[in-house]
């Protein structure tokens, strides 16, 4: 064999080893019964053992150092491996091991404080996973940012000045936008009470609709919904709430993007270091195209109007424009993954700012549920209720998620621009939509974006979609302008 045929051989025993530990963290957040966990997070520090001597293997190294790549697929694959090595063989296995203890001990004590309101309960936990990522962080940049090169495993190729200048431009235009908004007429909410069985059947319809293969794939509820795995074990998850349905099946359809991107991945790149998304961002503008663009679009909510009223009876809306204007109700509220559109960016930008500054070191754990809920305030004009609905909301730092927000915010650029390019290729999509048919926007995603997998840098992805245009965020504050003008006639 050659040093490349032998670099393959041991990268997919490592990619496969990861998706057990993957499949590990899906039971933990949706079957494994609680009183598990210690173990739990015990078994999955040391297969973090395993992984991380495999991924910093001397053998590797020399591997790397000695393959020949025999076409364009064997130069990406070997940029990847190149660089994840270099990244991998920075951070001591000790620390590799610790963070995957402890941020499995540490999720399960922020669902606990969740449902507690009580933030004093996790704080011990937030505080070792601030440090831990930020001693990962330092050793990953030596001498550089430690948060810049953590925002490099979510999306590589940026940085927090250049996310932090997309901010300053977004910001002033998506205020004035909202202000615009809240100074019209507010449109009726949907009310009632929307049965669970009846909200998953639903669900599970989208998901088939939207292009999610169940026999590769299953849904199942969680805290805060996600998705897990790749290739031909793709799962996702939802959550239900009775008096607002628009939580379940818009947390599925955007979970629903994350997903199909994983399956639509070409098999060739299976277990290879090409063989899942290439950037959380690229990932988000999946999910947020989905939900976003053609989930609340008024053509695909013409068509969900006439399900909805088959699957729960009568509404209290009685007609297709005002369903479309109640999913779509700019509205004030405390949760970023029910933020409508306008204001859901910037949640991120709040969220952005205080990691950057834990990582920093410029703000201490214990100061951030005042810092959070000071922020929150200036940017929306009214006060936290209660930490369920400020800091303790998000999964994301309990399990060491510093740089992954921004991605969301990326996504949303990159949807924008991938909607643009695709309803220019799809003339008639809109017809499609209105008939509950995503089969021509999915399959144009799948070939557009899906099947390529990590194979070119995120950018180089997106650019590449939308017919060499780059990715800005004109595309995204155009559209929202134009959809929001429209549905509060502003």
């Amino acid at each position: 064999m050659t040093a490349y045929e032998d670099l393959r051989a041991h990268l997919r025993q490592t990619a496969a080893l990861g998706e057990v530990a993957g499949r590990l963290g899906w039971d933990q957040q949706t079957v494994m019964p609680r009183g598990a966990n210690d173990q739990r997070a015990e078994e999955m520090a040391a297969l973090e053992d395993v992984l991380h001597a495999r991924r910093t293997d001397p053998e590797l190294g020399d591997l790397l150092d000695r393959a020949e790549a025999p076409d364009a697929v064997g130069e990406a694959i070997l940029r990847e491996a190149r660089r994840d090595f270099t990244r991998n063989t920075r951070v001591p296995a000790r620390l590799a091991s610790e963070l995957a203890r402890v941020t499995a001990l540490s999720q399960t004590a922020w669902e606990e404080a969740r449902a507690k309101d009580d933030v004093a309960a996790f704080l011990p936990w937030l505080e070792q996973v601030v440090a831990l990522r930020r001693e990962e962080g330092q050793a990953i940049a030596q001498g550089g940012d430690a948060y810049d090169a953590l925002m490099q495993d979510y999306e590589p190729g940026t940085d927090a000045a250049q996310v932090g200048a997309i901010f300053d431009r977004m910001r002033p235009r998506l205020v004035a936008l909202r202000d615009r908004i809240l100074g019209a007429p507010t449109p009726p909410a949907l009310q009632g009470h929307f049965p669970q069985d009846a909200q998953l059947r639903l669900a599970h319809d989208l998901a088939r609709r939207f292009g999610y293969d169940f026999d590769r794939g299953r849904i199942d509820l969680a805290v805060h919904p996600f998705s897990s795995g790749s290739g031909s074990d793709v799962r996702i998850t939802t959550r239900v709430a009775e008096g607002d349905p628009f939580n379940c099946l818009y947390s599925t359809l955007h979970e629903v993007g994350h997903a199909t991107y994983e399956q639509n991945i070409s098999p060739d790149y299976a277990l290879t270091p090409l063989g899942h998304g290439v950037s959380m961002g690229v990932h988000e503008s999946q999910s947020r195209i989905y939900e976003n663009q053609l989930g609340r679009s008024r053509a695909f909510t013409g068509w969900l109007f006439g399900a909805m009223q088959a699957e729960f009876g009568a509404l209290n809306i009685d007609n297709a424009d005002a369903f479309h204007a109640a999913v779509n109700r700019v509205h004030q509220g405390y949760i970023r993954t029910e933020s409508d559109e306008v204001q859901y960016n910037l949640h991120i930008m709040l969220r952005f700012d205080l990691e950057r500054a834990l990582i920093g070191g410029t703000l201490a754990p214990a100061d951030l549920e005042e810092a959070w809920n000071t922020r929150f305030e200036a940017d929306f004009g009214y006060g936290i209720d209660r930490p369920a609905h400020g800091v303790l909301q998000d999964v994301h730092w309990s399990v060491g998620l510093f740089g992954y927000f921004p991605t969301y915010a990326l996504g949303n650029i990159y949807a924008a621009c991938l909607d643009k390019a695709m309803r220019n290729a799809l003339p008639d999509l809109d017809a499609h939509l209105a008939a509950g048919d995503l089969g021509p926007a999915t399959d144009w995603l799948a070939k557009a974006v899906q099947q390529h997998g990590a194979l070119r840098p995120s950018v180089a992805t997106i650019t590449q979609a939308c017919d060499g245009t780059a990715p800005d965020e004109t595309a995204l504050l155009d559209g929202l302008d134009r959809k929001f003008a429209a549905i509060y006639a502003i």
